[in-house]
């Protein structure tokens, strides 16, 4: 299509309506949204049930008793355990703000030779204590608050019941909604539009996929091991690092970090940082060796950068839908990008003999 040719117009004023469109909606599209990548990423199990000649719908059924008895088990396990870890992280502040104010600081004071820092610990760690012991009686009244608003409770209800709701009807119908979405394509430009879409599914179904089960192997390994490395945080810090570790290296650097910290204030020497390291360290060479080649491939090719862009950006635009939409909308575009990198090398406008 030529620049001036009517239909790039209206294709035009339909992508831009569109944006709008989504920019506006974005608070209702969220539940949506949350239900359609929960069906793209149950899909091929589905049809994997019905090549073995399972009706889809007894597929789909299948399919959701066995990820909600999963998710299930996950709370029970995983719920008490995190509120005994969140208790004790309360009760530990003020002595995490003592070793910043008492040892950290006068250290990064010496080694690059800083000015004293005006860190008033002491009010601090009054403050947050006060803050701390109230916090049951601010919880209470934030929970009675939600309790008397009958428009918000309503709509958490109404998620909470929607996105089950809305994934089972999309899992169920995915294909003949693909296949009616596929009709719609204008002929002239079908091939070339179901060629790219075919790469985009790849590239995004390898990175939520893989990279969601990268991050969940990733969460159970740090736990685990510094839970045996006897750190009291170990799950919630694990549960951190993995949940970051979309981005290489940042849930080894997050999570070694503050493990580190959380390892000092626990025993007040250096005792437990080698088996920090060492917890870390086995993680690490797990998702290069095995895990990312294993799960995710290299069919991705979105630059950490690129990862950390998408999320900001698209938070700062539609808020947390944009932080859901960032990353599947992140690897379409770099398809999109690398098709056009090859027409443009391959163009007159490039010079390629």
């Amino acid at each position: 299509m030529q620049p001036g040719d009517p239909r790039t117009w209206f294709w035009l004023v339909v992508t831009v309506g569109l944006g709008w469109l989504t920019w506006r909606l974005a608070p209702v599209f969220t539940p949506f949204l949350i239900s359609a990548m929960l069906a793209y990423l149950g899909d091929p199990l589905v049809d994997r049930l019905e090549k073995w000649r399972l009706p889809r719908g007894l597929a789909v059924t299948m399919v959701f008793v066995v990820i909600f008895l999963v998710l299930v088990a996950i709370l029970l396990l995983l719920v008490p355990k995190l509120e005994q870890q969140l208790g004790y992280l309360v009760s530990r502040l003020p002595d995490y703000l003592r070793w910043l104010r008492d040892e950290a600081m006068p250290w990064l004071e010496k080694r690059l030779g800083l000015e004293p820092m005006a860190l008033r610990g002491d009010v601090l760690v009054a403050q947050l204590t006060e803050n701390w012991q109230q916090a049951g009686g601010v919880a209470a009244r934030l929970v009675g608050s939600l309790s008397t608003s009958g428009i918000t409770l309503m709509g958490w209800l109404a998620n909470f019941v929607l996105i089950p709701v809305v994934t089972f009807y999309l899992l169920r119908d995915w294909d003949v909604l693909v296949e009616n979405i596929h009709a719609l394509i204008p002929r002239t430009v079908e091939e070339q539009v179901a060629r790219l879409a075919r790469e985009s599914d790849e590239v995004l179904g390898a990175f939520l996929r893989g990279q969601f089960l990268v991050m969940s192997a990733l969460a159970l390994i740090y736990s685990t091991g510094l839970m045996i490395a006897g750190l009291k945080l170990g799950l919630l810090i694990g549960l951190l690092a993995g949940m970051v570790s979309f981005v290489p290296y940042l849930g080894f650097i997050v999570g070694i970090g503050v493990a580190g910290v959380a390892a000092v204030v626990q025993t007040h020497d250096a005792s437990l940082l080698p088996w920090v390291v060492v917890a870390f360290g086995v993680g690490q060479m797990l998702e290069g060796m095995v895990l990312t080649p294993w799960l995710v491939g290299d069919r991705v090719g979105l630059h950490p950068v690129a990862v950390i862009f998408a999320v900001l950006a698209g938070g700062q635009l539609f808020g947390f839908f944009g932080v859901l939409l960032a990353l599947p909308v992140a690897s379409v575009v770099a398809v999109l990008i690398r098709h056009a990198h090859q027409r443009y090398l391959a163009s007159d406008l490039y010079g390629a003999p």
